[in-house]
């Protein structure tokens, strides 16, 4: 257990990684600065977040604008494509993180995207266009209590969670907290009708996802290095169940569809990640959470790498025997499981 308020131990500062590797696994050509978030449709298209400037990480094109790529796969040798986005958005200032989607009843695919233009918060919401594979934006969202966010996991076609971790809002603050042992960080329901917090006592709440029975939303603390299940009531408050606590920094979230099992990417040491060093890089970390529900979840560590191939994992992905690796800052992996 860790000892509270100690910024070493937050980051994990002596952590290396013993490799765990999977079979064919290849990098995926074209993303070549970041793919932070992934979020996988039933139909096996990927949406990948990519270009993510981010407070005190690196980024391998600072003055590229971010871009949201389509990945199909169910393709042998699937490729990544960028989405064209829709006239009247303001491209220059793209600065894409988290993203979730949403499936209408008429199969409409709604593409929630975080983005932070000119270090702000806001919220982007687009419909998908199949045919020619492209973004239409529909509306930003901007809120008070939407004051920096990291993640976002949709409960309609404009309605959704949200953490909030201060890099935005308050660099110097996120850095409070890391070091005082502040915990301000907060998840944030929001719908047209109504927005207000629903939990709060996170010292930096990242990734956030739903089980398949929508009943449950798993939220990542990224310095507290835990997952913490909450219970999602009809009003869309959340009341704690349980914390899984890992020795890691937890990122984002997802869930296989068909086990509720949680797909973790994590920065098995956040000091490199911080202070990045090409002679001594971030690795990165994938964990499979089965049955966190039960007395005795079972935490396997899938995938992990001393930096030499991915750095920085931050997200995992699976569809049909395939797994989808992203990255803060650097490139994406595909590999078989």
């Amino acid at each position: 257990m860790e000892e509270s308020g100690a910024p070493r131990n937050r980051l994990n500062a002596s952590r290396e990684v013993a490799p765990v590797s999977l079979p064919n696994c290849r990098l995926i050509k074209g993303i070549e600065a970041g793919s932070e978030d992934i979020d996988i449709l039933p139909n096996g298209l990927a949406f990948i977040s990519s270009g993510l400037k981010y407070p005190g990480l690196k980024s391998f094109a600072p003055d590229k604008p971010g871009e949201i790529f389509l990945m199909d796969l169910n393709e042998d040798n699937p490729r990544a494509v960028e989405l064209r986005i829709s006239r009247g958005f303001d491209l220059a200032s793209f600065n894409p993180h988290g993203i979730s989607t949403y499936i209408d009843r008429d199969d409409t695919v709604y593409l929630f995207v975080v983005n932070h233009p000119h270090q702000k918060s806001t919220v982007e919401l687009f419909k998908f266009i199949e045919d020619d594979n492209s973004l239409v934006h529909l509306k930003t969202i901007q809120h008070d209590l939407l004051t920096s966010v990291n993640d976002i996991v949709a409960m309609g076609p404009d309605s959704f969670y949200a953490t909030n971790d201060h890099y935005f809002s308050d660099f110097i603050l996120m850095f409070l907290e890391m070091f005082l042992g502040l915990t301000w960080s907060n998840v944030v329901y929001y719908s047209p009708k109504e927005v207000k917090e629903v939990a709060s006592g996170f010292y930096s709440a990242n990734g956030i996802n739903i089980s398949p029975d929508r009943k449950y939303i798993y939220v990542a603390d990224v310095l507290d290095h835990n997952v913490y299940v909450m219970e999602k009531h009809a009003n869309w408050s959340l009341t704690h169940v349980k914390t899984l606590q890992l020795d890691t920094l937890v990122d984002n979230l997802s869930i296989d569809p068909h086990t509720g099992d949680i797909w973790a990417g994590c920065h098995p040491n956040g000091m490199k990640l911080f202070y990045y060093d090409p002679e001594n890089l971030p690795a990165s970390e994938v964990l499979r959470i089965q049955n966190i529900l039960s007395e005795q979840p079972v935490v396997t560590r899938v995938y992990a790498d001393n930096g030499s191939v991915l750095q920085g994992s931050s997200v995992a992905s699976i569809y049909e025997g395939k797994l989808l690796i992203g990255t803060v800052f650097h490139r994406a992996l595909y590999c078989d499981l």
